[in-house]
């Protein structure tokens, strides 16, 4: 038995949901899409026209059935046409005879054969209210046409169509940032060699770079605030790298995970003899690091005991090892590290005021991970390439797990995003790993952001906070380019249509204005 219409649209709007399940990309997935249309529904030369916010017209974007010239042609005006119409008034239109439409122009040329046998369905794509774009198809005429079915079956196939765009911009736009990041974010840190590298191109640590590079040639000693896991170790590194010390020793010590008794030998060195169990003479890290830098971790740590001595080293760079009381001059640059307020300390009596202030020369204070959102996308891609490295195996997150990702307040910071990542590998048996297998891995203190995304499912709302996060990142490439469109695009790794599209998305145009204007009275 043949089967019937309404089973036929049935049939082809699973085919339209398998496609648009499976297909990565855009342009493909909507040819797919008005295939399935035309072969199983004879729903013939269909097309869809997406606006272009950068030119203010509709164009063809995808079709089927149609020359690559006839879809080269297939550019309208806002007010020109059935398409223009459809697109202004939000509203599908029916022309039962596209021969006697004056409003239907033709414009691909693609139905002069039997044109007086055609009518035409156009329904508007819309997404959050407004609309995008219009999909457009043609029948074969016939007097006894049930045109309201068809209508209705295509306004379905059109919110199908604006959802997948949807998410497919959401796509590109975090693979325009990780490519960024990965690419553009690999920080120089010497003339002629390359090291560890800053992965964030966020406001923040713009500036920490920037007093990274202004410091690292001078002599001068450094404190890097910050939470444990921002990285701290990892600037003391660059700063190393970047100065004339590079090629001599990089020597770190974690002041508190040391014992106390231990400290003073660790740093100073010691004779043999000078204590029980020093069986041998040792030189101390200052020594080590002689010519080179001297990382102290976790200063606020220090005990009070070693402060006077470790402010005469700082201050006459020089010192005696336990039980010797030979002078040994050494040249060593101090960088430190403390995630504990020194002046609370210092008001409480717990740490020295003239130490204080000699460790206090240029504070560089690195953002947690959380002040820094718009980072986070660059940083799981550069990890995940780490451990893709060292394990062998790739991994990925589902758009819901990466939802949850970027929304954590992440209380480890980058230290705790590198661990994960790790554990991520190592027990996940699939490559593809979902916010479900993702939850229990996360800080218990953050299940109200697991429950956001897994209630959201699309609704108004649900990318708010993905949207501020762009928003930001395009101020900000714009601001960096002198507020020309095509450098910020550039720097974003989009086209000058997606960094138009997102221009009028988040209403720039005037910030874009007065940024011109800025530069003019500067100039």
């Amino acid at each position: 038995m043949a089967p019937t219409v309404h089973g036929l649209k049935l049939s082809a709007l699973l085919a339209i949901c398998q496609v648009i399940d499976k297909a990565l990309h855009l342009e493909s997935a909507l040819d797919g899409v008005l295939g399935i249309l035309s072969e199983q529904l004879s729903m013939q030369r269909a097309t869809v026209s997406l606006y272009d916010p950068e030119t203010g017209h509709l164009s063809i974007n995808a079709s089927y059935g149609l020359t690559r010239e006839e879809k080269q042609r297939g550019v309208y005006r806002l007010d020109e046409g059935v398409t223009g119409r459809i697109f202004q008034t939000g509203e599908p239109y029916f022309v039962p005879d596209i021969d006697k439409e004056p409003l239907f122009l033709d414009k691909t040329g693609s139905r002069k054969i039997r044109r007086g046998m055609i009518s035409f369905i156009g329904v508007p794509i819309v997404l959050h209210g407004e609309p995008i774009g219009v999909l457009n198809v043609d029948r074969l005429f016939e007097d006894e046409i049930a045109f309201e079915e068809d209508v209705d079956f295509l306004k379905v196939v059109a919110t199908l169509i604006a959802q997948f765009i949807s998410l497919n911009e959401k796509i590109m736009e975090r693979e325009a940032v990780i490519k960024r990041e990965n690419t553009s974010l690999k920080y120089q840190i010497s003339k002629n060699t390359k090291g560890p590298y800053i992965v964030g191109q966020s406001t923040p640590m713009v500036e920490v770079q920037r007093q990274i590079e202004k410091v690292s040639p001078t002599r001068a000693t450094v404190l890097l605030l910050g939470e444990s896991g921002v990285g701290k170790t990892l600037i003391a590194r660059i700063i190393h790298e970047l100065s004339d010390r590079q090629g001599h020793p990089f020597i770190k010590v974690n002041c508190a995970s040391i014992p106390a008794n231990l400290l003073e030998s660790e740093l100073f060195g010691h004779e043999k003899g000078a204590f029980t169990g020093a069986t041998g003479t040792r030189p101390g890290r200052f020594e080590e690091a002689d010519k080179g830098t001297l990382f102290l971790d976790e200063i606020g740590e220090l005990p009070m005991a070693l402060q006077a001595k470790l402010l005469r080293v700082i201050q006459d760079k020089e010192l005696e090892r336990l039980g010797s009381n030979r002078t040994r001059h050494i040249d060593v640059r101090i960088l430190a590290a403390t995630n504990r307020d020194l002046g609370d300390l210092v008001e409480h009596g717990q740490f020295r005021l003239d130490l204080y202030y000699r460790l206090n020369v240029f504070p560089i204070r690195v953002p947690s991970l959380r002040e820094r959102k718009e980072d986070i996308t660059g940083l799981l891609n550069h990890f995940l390439s780490e451990v893709a490295e060292n394990y062998g195996r790739h991994i990925h997150f589902t758009p819901t797990a990466l939802d949850a990702l970027i929304r954590y307040d992440w209380p480890g910071n980058v230290r705790e995003m590198q661990n994960l990542i790790e554990r991520l590998v190592i027990m996940s048996d699939s490559e593809r790993v979902s916010l479900e297998f993702l939850k229990s891995y996360l800080a218990p203190g953050q299940t109200t952001v697991i429950h956001e995304v897994l209630h959201a499912n699309g609704e108004p709302g649900h990318c708010t906070s993905l949207k501020e996060v762009e928003r930001n990142e395009v101020m900000a490439a714009l601001e960096r380019s002198g507020w020309v469109q095509y450098k910020a695009a550039e720097a974003l790794g989009l086209s000058a249509r997606q960094m138009g599209y997102r221009v009028k998305r988040y209403g720039l145009e005037s910030m874009i204005a007065e940024g011109h204007a800025r530069l003019r009275r500067i100039r």
